[in-house]
């Protein structure tokens, strides 16, 4: 099986290395000085020039850039095509605006950090996370046991199946409006001059809140219902508690931290499940 990945960043450095560590060598397409020090590091086998030979193309691009490089490259007939974006609709509305030669299967890793690029890139870093399949009426069924073959050796612990819909509406929670939130922490003039006065709970709230602003803008542009609706949602249930602080009514703010402890409790045991 001939692979290749575009983009070799910390997603696709990391795709690159796992498929090494389970004894795939595939070659990878990035900026001439990041796909040198790849090959150079034993992380690809070459720089790729041309993708009609490979029978897997996985895409670690930026929404717009994937987007660009799926509908203007050549792919070879009946080769699949997955890309690992953490938006799912607008892509496989581009892709399903006309008859392609590939099989298109959008996919979302469940990983990362909250630094980016191919030197923070790791064979391990998918090691017990899951993988998001997204799927419709077009999706090839024998393209997507392949992938699930090679998300196994690769390190994923499950494949999770949805919709592009439903997984760009539940990600707009899980993790758009997480990116916010903590975005939006730091900007407190508090956040200034806090040494010695931190623990857990403030390293838990700022890990992300240093995001790429012109990628994440863009994940929030391209899922802006979805996003938007959960960012209402939040800023609703924040007035309650500033309500309650305001009129010094200690009884709805048991009730409202009572509802929160026992929401999580919910999340907890669903995650157990999982």
């Amino acid at each position: 099986m001939k692979i290749a990945v575009a983009g070799l960043g910390l997603i696709g450095g990391s795709a690159a290395k796992a498929l090494r560590r389970a004894g795939y060598i595939a070659d990878g397409w990035d900026r001439e000085e990041i796909a040198a020090r790849a090959v150079r590091d034993g992380c690809i086998g070459a720089a790729v020039q041309d993708f009609s030979g490979y029978d897997v193309v996985f895409v670690a691009l930026p929404p717009d850039a994937a987007m660009r490089f799926i509908d203007g490259t050549s792919f070879g007939r009946g080769a699949i095509v997955a890309d690992f974006c953490g938006v799912k609709g607008a892509i496989e509305e581009l892709v399903g605006s006309r008859v392609r030669a590939f099989r298109y299967v959008g996919c979302h890793p469940m990983a990362g950090k909250e630094v980016s690029g191919y030197e923070n890139s790791c064979e391990d870093l998918f090691d017990g996370a899951s993988m998001i399949v997204t799927r419709n009426e077009r999706t090839d069924p024998d393209a997507v046991r392949s992938l699930e073959e090679l998300y196994a050796k690769m390190g994923f612990a499950g494949i999770v199946h949805c919709s592009a819909r439903e997984h760009d509406r539940r990600i707009a929670y899980t993790s758009q409006l997480a990116h916010i939130v903590s975005n939006a922490y730091v900007k407190s003039p508090s956040a200034q001059g806090f040494s010695g006065f931190t623990g857990g709970s403030f390293q838990d709230m700022t890990r992300i809140a240093g995001v790429d602003e012109l990628l994440w803008s863009r994940l929030y542009m391209l899922n802006l219902s979805a996003v938007t609706d959960e960012l209402s949602t939040l800023v609703a249930h924040l007035n309650e508690y500033l309500r309650a602080l305001r009129a010094g009514d200690e009884a709805a703010l048991r009730e409202l931290l009572r509802e929160g402890r026992e929401c999580k409790v919910v999340l907890d045991r669903e995650k157990k499940i999982l």
